[in-house]
């Protein structure tokens, strides 16, 4: 798979799991082109998936957060208004855009930009002309789902 086919799924997906179980795709199944079992550090394409996973980081089509149960997520960018609007239904820290860091001692830091220092002024905008239930609707079913478990 090759970064723009990636970021082709998540533009038509919207919403998309990096690996973690969950009601949306997991990007890294895609990548492999199967399920995956256990890590997809032991997976014969992590490489590749890693390498995907790096270049999404990268990219301005996308925010990683951790929007869907807490697990990190890739969103893109047509629906930066949309988690804008439906922000008060999730918990902040679920909102917050993820950052990896390469630092010099040769290891990798973690950092959080809370929600809404990383959203741009366009999506604040237009989150602002749509409602709460039509914010719901383009985030997608899995919405729905995560909102049930809530209110239990």
């Amino acid at each position: 798979m090759t970064v723009d086919e990636a970021l082709a799924f998540i533009r038509d997906e919207g919403v998309v799991l990096a690996s973690g179980k969950g009601p949306v795709p997991r990007m890294a199944e895609i990548v492999a082109g199967e399920p995956i079992r256990g890590s997809w550090w032991a997976h014969p394409k992590s490489h590749d998936i890693f390498r995907i996973f790096s270049a999404l980081a990268e990219s301005p089509e996308i925010v990683v957060c951790r929007i869907v149960g807490g697990k990190v997520s890739f969103v893109h960018w047509r629906l930066w208004p949309a988690l804008a609007r439906a922000a008060s239904l999730f918990p902040s820290a679920y909102l917050a855009r993820v950052d990896q860091e390469h630092i010099e001692a040769g290891h990798h830091v973690r950092r959080e930009i809370p929600f809404p220092v990383w959203l741009d002024g366009e999506s604040r905008a237009a989150a602002e002309k749509m409602s709460e239930e039509e914010a719901l609707g383009a985030l997608g079913e899995w919405t729905r789902i995560a909102r049930v478990k809530r209110a239990i």
